[in-house]
């Protein structure tokens, strides 16, 4: 088998750098995306000389491309993209949320997700051999909204079409795709949930958390399928979390 090559969004922090540093101990090749350069620094001087820091703005077609180039420039190839980039917005009524806000929430979550898919199909499509594997960072809020959170879901709501569509329009092509949706996570964006989080009756409950590790773990397993298999839609969630029941 060739040697694997991934690029992962969002990796200067979170969800991103656990991950990216999960498939370089298991032999991947990284290159880590994101916006600030030094925290992408930081990453690659966890995970050793198997990582390579890109600089991306995610909402820059421009700036999409040169990573893509980027990573096939270094390494020959792309066979994975964790398409993780993402922001949340502060917990009020939609009707009293800047325009502004929305609109980067958006550009970040999702326009950024299209473009660095759009990236990734056209280099799996080009390479020998030919295919590769798209992971979409979605949420369990897609399908079960936490109070004041209509600009953070839609853009969660809306990954999940892009997770189906590209399952469909890669398939010709050997490109799989998957999501995983994500409940509770340690991480620097998800600590008001253990401090706090408003809950559907009004309350302010702390919630049960987990380990960022256990989201990394989950990642690298769907990753590591030969591209024969897939899981399209995979959840991994703090247990005692109260998501069933919820919405």
């Amino acid at each position: 088998m060739h040697h694997r090559v991934a690029i992962v969004t969002g990796a200067g922090s979170g969800i991103g750098r656990a991950v990216a540093l999960a498939l370089g101990e298991a032999g991947w090749s990284v290159i880590l995306a994101g916006r600030r350069r030094e925290a992408l620094e930081e990453t690659a001087a966890l995970g050793g000389a198997a990582m390579r820091a890109v600089p991306c703005d995610v909402t820059d077609p421009l700036s999409v491309d040169a990573l893509f180039d980027a990573a096939v420039q270094a390494f020959g190839r792309v066979d994975l993209l964790f398409n993780n980039a993402g922001v949340s917005a502060p917990a009020v009524p939609l009707d009293e949320l800047d325009v502004d806000r929305i609109r980067a929430l958006l550009d970040i979550n999702l326009l950024g997700s299209l473009l660095c898919a759009r990236a990734a199909m056209r280099a799996m499509k080009r390479q020998s051999p030919q295919g590769g594997r798209i992971i979409n960072n979605g949420s369990i809020s897609a399908d079960r909204p936490r109070p004041h959170s209509a600009p953070y879901t839609t853009s969660k709501h809306a990954i999940t079409g892009l997770t189906k569509s590209i399952a469909l329009d890669g398939r010709a092509y050997g490109i799989a795709a998957g999501q995983i949706d994500i409940g509770n996570a340690v991480t620097d964006m998800s600590a008001v949930q253990g401090q706090g989080a408003p809950q559907a009756d009004g309350r302010i409950v702390a919630e049960p958390m987990m380990d960022v590790a256990h989201v990394a773990r989950t990642v690298v397993h769907m990753a590591s399928l030969p591209l024969e298999a897939n899981i399209p839609f995979m959840t991994v969630m703090a247990t005692n979390m109260p998501l069933f029941g919820r919405g």
